[in-house]
């Protein structure tokens, strides 16, 4: 089976600065995909990459198998919602779907008439007259009525109230249901990519720090307390993420897939956002860096 995306040593600047460095990353087929970091750390450029909208200055990108926007076979296969979920201000709704189905041969009007309607949008309501929230659904609308193979979206749901963010998550997770289709999101607010993610990638400093299953992430990383050590000293088979020291105590962050039974350590469970954490910090020279929970 292809791949959603696969990247190797995948090299953005802008001038002479670095937005991604040496980026080598498989995103398997099926999955919601959460893309987390801090500003800053490349995850519009490496979405903006996959949808061909920028071209990598070196290293390559393949996306479904082929090569982003190569012609209009590959880009009907993607979806794309932007970051500030763009819509055309003076269009009406229903505007909007025609000019949809104008630009994508394989537009379901179906499916956009059907949402629209379930959202209870006024079809001759302009979108420059439409909540942030009914904004979004109207971008997510045009970008699954493509029939996407892989739909990607850009932090969608930065700028909405609680209740607008779950029901654009909703409608999200009645698309990749109904339509088997990849997703890539990416956010700040690990609690909703762990509400519909199944697979996530932790990008920091440019560089991908960590990726795979969310099961298996929070399965295989243990916080360990004890007294003040060298982290060299760890066994073989505990990979280090994190480590802070007071003058008595160590705090590590630790990836091991077998149990840790040293009883010089204290050992806790992480949450996924402790583990997001862990890696965003170390990325950052030991500062938080991830936005607080709104």
């Amino acid at each position: 089976m292809t791949n959603v995306l696969e990247a190797k040593g995948l090299t953005k600047y802008y001038g002479r600065r670095k937005a991604l460095t040496d980026c080598t990353i498989t995103i398997p087929t099926g999955r919601v995909v959460g893309l987390v970091g801090p500003n800053g750390a490349g995850k519009s450029t490496l979405l903006q990459l996959a949808c061909g909208l920028l071209s990598p200055t070196s290293g390559t990108i393949e996306v479904l198998g082929g090569r982003p926007n190569s012609g209009p076979a590959q880009v009907a296969k993607v979806g794309f919602v932007a970051q500030d979920t763009p819509t055309y201000a003076g269009l009406t709704v229903a505007e909007h779907l025609t000019f949809g189905a104008r630009l994508n041969p394989g537009w379901d009007a179906g499916t956009a008439e059907r949402r629209i309607a379930t959202l209870g949008l006024d079809p001759e309501q302009r979108a420059g007259k439409l909540s942030g929230g009914q904004r979004a659904q109207l971008a997510l609308t045009l970008a699954v009525a493509k029939r996407p193979e892989l739909l990607i979206l850009d932090e969608p749901v930065a700028s909405l109230d609680p209740l607008a963010r779950r029901e654009f998550l909703q409608s999200l997770m009645e698309f990749t249901v109904e339509h088997e289709a990849s997703v890539i999101l990416s956010s700040h607010l690990v609690a909703d990519l762990e509400r519909v993610c199944d697979y996530l990638i932790v990008l920091a400093a440019g560089r991908v720090q960590v990726a795979g299953e969310v099961d298996e992430l929070v399965d295989t990383h243990h916080r360990l307390t004890g007294a003040r050590c060298d982290p060299a000293t760890l066994p073989v088979g505990q990979q280090l993420v994190y480590a802070g020291h007071t003058t008595k105590q160590s705090t590590l962050v630790v990836r091991s897939t077998a149990p840790i039974d040293d009883p010089a350590w204290i050992v806790e469970p992480l949450s996924l956002e402790d583990v997001v954490l862990a890696y965003m910090t170390d990325a950052a020279g030991r500062t938080r860096v991830l936005e607080p929970q709104r």
